[in-house]
């Protein structure tokens, strides 16, 4: 237990979870709007900029507690690693991919690979998503708060942050996730607003910075390699393949809703991103000794806020934290219910619904169980999307030509499985030997034969 909280703080933080739960269950009055899959999967595609931009800023910042780690011990360099890299292939979507998408008419990512390669490759895809969406690392980040604020065990807080998001999303699908991002979206801006101002106000701005913190704290590179940092350039190309991404585009209204919604978005996270940077800076500035770097947002607003604030704080860092999991949980429900069950048996939107709702339960029950015996935020994230990403990035980007050539089943789930076995075994290399294999992350050798395989199978033309 990091610190003993006022139970002022602890009001609120409960307030906070109780008024989102009754927001997002609130829709089980208004099944009537959700007669058709589409209205549950995708809100009937009535998405307006408000909502669109809301609910993908929020998404993306269930990692916040690591945001915390990296910015303690690396300074600037955060933004460099965690926040400009996505900017660019956030911006690339947007100006590429983002209407196309929309005008697919599509639900799922899968849809792309069904059209153009078929329903194994789809299913195939459809099994990969729910790898990489499933929220193992985000409800171990609840599981985490509960035990560092109130000493709970972990396994209390990560089961009671995946119930919470079960049931408001049993209740209103793709519209429980929305309304609730809404309210999310404003707790995070809210509680990072309040902690920098009171850190200013409390120590000063640049000049306690420059004197309190390492030099490195104000480099590109926060003391690692150039290496390190160049390769989250090619990490972040895994937004181009973000089922959130293009779960927003299909659900919005438009196609211009679509592409400046993701600019917008952009403009918001370069936002944030200052936010909690800042407050990094500041929680190593004046807590230098802090044995446990991921506690480095908590410490700081035990050290600089009064009670009651400290709650509004702490309310910010859960809101994006749970933003993500019901997110994900969601997607993840629809691979099993809609994308694999649906194609192997044909069901009515009725048969949708349920199935998706039966996926919440089974996405609910693996990301617990996955959180407890991985136990590694850090760990979950990089090992689920280095398997992930190799497997999705070449085959979805390869739908977007629009003269595709045609490839046989064979090859493309050859295409798809083999990049990924291939990171699969790499992860293997650091679990059961000494390390990485020449010290390169799993994500390059999968990528790499991923590119081979689909130059061999172009070239050779469409032969089975």
């Amino acid at each position: 237990m990091l610190t003993r909280l006022h139970p002022l703080d602890i009001a609120i933080l409960a307030a906070f979870l109780l008024f989102q739960t009754w927001v997002g269950i609130r829709l089980w009055r208004e099944r009537g709007r959700l007669a058709t899959a589409t209205d549950f999967l995708l809100g009937g595609r009535r998405l307006t900029m408000p909502g669109f931009v809301a609910t993908l800023v929020a998404t993306w910042y269930g990692g916040i507690l690591g945001v915390g780690e990296y910015s303690y011990l690396y300074g600037i360099s955060n933004w460099l690693v965690f926040g400009v890299p996505y900017y660019i292939w956030a911006i690339v979507f947007a100006l590429y991919l983002a209407r196309p998408a929309r005008r697919t008419l599509f639900i799922s990512l899968p849809d792309h690979l069904d059209q153009a390669y078929g329903r194994i490759p789809a299913m195939t895809g459809a099994a990969v998503v729910f790898i990489m969406t499933v929220p193992a690392a985000y409800v171990l980040m609840i599981g985490t708060m509960g035990t560092l604020l109130l000493g709970w065990p972990l396994w209390w807080g990560v089961v009671i942050g995946a119930v919470i998001s079960v049931v408001y999303l049993l209740a209103g699908g793709f519209n429980s996730v929305v309304r609730t991002d809404k309210i999310q979206f404003l707790a995070m801006y809210v509680g990072f607003a309040v902690i920098v101002i009171f850190a200013f106000l409390q120590y000063g701005g640049w000049s306690f910075l420059k004197t309190n913190l390492p030099e490195t704290h104000f480099t590109w590179h926060g003391g690692n390699t150039a290496w390190f940092v160049a390769s989250w350039f090619f990490i972040a190309a895994a937004t181009l393949v973000e089922p959130s991404f293009y779960q927003r585009c299909y659900a919005a209204k438009s196609e211009s809703v679509a592409k400046r919604g993701i600019l917008i978005s952009v403009a918001f996270w370069i936002l944030f991103d200052f936010l909690s940077t800042a407050a990094g800076l500041y929680a190593r500035a004046t807590i230098p000794e802090l044995a446990n770097a991921e506690s480095s947002y908590p410490a700081l607003a035990a050290r600089v806020l009064p009670p009651g604030l400290v709650g509004v704080f702490l309310v910010g860092i859960m809101a994006g934290i749970f933003a993500t999991v019901d997110s994900y949980m969601f997607i993840a429900a629809i691979s099993i219910g809609r994308d694999i069950y649906g194609r192997i048996k044909s069901s009515t939107d009725r048969g949708i619904r349920t199935m998706t709702r039966w996926g919440l339960v089974v996405s609910a029950l693996v990301s617990v169980t996955l959180a407890l015996s991985s136990q590694s935020v850090v760990g979950l994230w990089r090992d689920l999307g280095s398997i992930g990403v190799p497997v999705l990035l070449f085959p979805v980007l390869w739908t977007f030509r629009k003269k595709q050539q045609r490839m046989s089943t064979k090859r493309v789930v050859t295409w798809m499985l083999v990049p990924g076995v291939v990171s699969l075994v790499w992860i293997g290399l650091r679990v059961f030997g000494s390390g990485y294999l020449w010290g390169v992350e799993p994500i390059f050798p999968g990528l790499l034969v991923s590119v081979l395989l689909w130059i061999v199978f172009i070239r050779n033309g469409n032969s089975t």
